[in-house]
């Protein structure tokens, strides 16, 4: 009978984590971090890239924690090696802090990665509880990805030509002054293939807010300027936004722009989870900027901004939202599509194209 049914029989099978990663002493940590939700079943560890492809192949993992640096096979060599063999969710988990070590390691989202975390903090460290729930947090929301090949490819010369379709044009009442983007999840990868699609002479400023961990963002910055060739930095307190030039905002501080086109910096609260918020952001650029502001929503998960996007609207901007079959996850884009608030619903490079005849047209519909 079904009330003889053992309840157990309900649940979801675990999550299969492959964790790689060559120091025994945090390999170890991963393993007893993961051991703590019933939720998840570590199926194997490995000491470097080629014991990882290894294991893939035999142990078909649901998703996988990556080190960068390991002997024999880096982990974006082995990032790239399994997303162009056995496509699987890959999560980094760095224990880097430097600027240019982050911003390396970052690249690995180019070989195919979804994700980059902080390894979290000793049992000992106040954040340890904080941190810890933020991995096993991102390891089960990447389970549920469906990542193919695709995300391993790179761009042919031949592709390199070929210019995307463009839709017509919505009329706009005056000339751009300020690109507004929220993203998170998937985010970053979106942003490069955003910006590196813009012509060197776009000469509107981007303003930026990427849900990204504590200690990422100048990393963060400086590895979206290397992959995309678009001029990037933090954003500062004060600072008057210069044409052709893209603002990251800062962790710890909403982000706003003032009545006089400057960043304000603003030691508030978290707004949808999130300090800085995209919603933050997009109200106060519908406030100043009306009409002569372009909001873009990329992917993410969750809500923030897509509320805000459509105040964006209102107020006259163009608004983009990133399309489902080009986000990692498409609950930020998906909820402002659902809202009705997106002008125009394409993949990265395609917003790319639109927003370069938005800059050559103002004002005038046609491509």
């Amino acid at each position: 009978m079904a009330d003889n049914v053992p309840h157990d029989m309900n649940r979801r099978p675990p999550i299969r984590v492959l964790v790689v990663e060559d120091s025994p002493s945090v390999r170890e940590f991963l393993v007893y971090l993961f051991a703590s939700d019933q939720e998840i079943r570590v199926i194997g560890t490995a000491n470097n890239g080629e014991e990882a492809l290894a294991a893939v192949k035999d142990k078909k993992p649901d998703v996988i924690t990556m080190d960068i640096h390991m002997p024999k096979m880096d982990g974006y060599t082995a990032t790239r090696a399994i997303m162009e063999s056995f496509p699987t969710p890959i999560v980094i988990v760095t224990g880097s802090s430097s600027t240019r070590e982050l911003a390396t390691t970052l690249s690995a989202l180019e070989a195919g990665a979804l994700a980059v975390i902080k390894r979290p903090v000793g049992i000992d460290h106040p954040d340890h509880a904080a941190t810890a729930r933020e991995l096993i947090q991102t390891v089960k929301l990447m389970s549920e990805v469906k990542v193919i090949k695709r995300w391993a490819q790179r761009r042919t010369p031949a592709q390199e030509g070929i210019k995307p379709i463009v839709p017509e044009l919505v009329p706009i009442s005056r000339e751009v002054r300020l690109v507004a983007i929220g993203s998170s999840t998937g985010g970053p990868l979106a942003l490069q293939q955003l910006l590196s699609k813009l012509p060197k002479d776009f000469y509107v400023p981007i303003i930026i807010v990427q849900h990204i961990a504590p200690g990422f963002t100048e990393g963060f910055a400086k590895w979206l300027e290397e992959s995309s060739g678009f001029p990037v930095s933090v954003a500062a307190n004060g600072e008057l936004m210069h044409p052709g030039y893209a603002y990251v905002a800062p962790n710890g501080f909403q982000t706003t722009i003032d009545v006089y086109g400057r960043i304000t910096l603003q030691n508030s609260s978290p707004e949808n989870g999130h300090l800085p918020s995209v919603s933050c952001l997009f109200r106060s650029v519908a406030a100043v900027y009306g009409s002569s502001a372009v909001g873009i929503l990329l992917t993410g998960m969750g809500k923030d901004g897509a509320a805000e996007l459509g105040l964006m609207k209102a107020k006259g901007a163009v608004t983009f939202a990133q399309d489902k079959e080009s986000s990692v996850v498409h609950g930020m884009p998906g909820e402002a599509i659902e809202l009705g608030v997106a002008s125009y619903v394409l993949s990265p490079d395609k917003i790319a194209a639109v927003l370069t005849n938005l800059m050559n047209h103002p004002g005038k519909t046609g491509a």
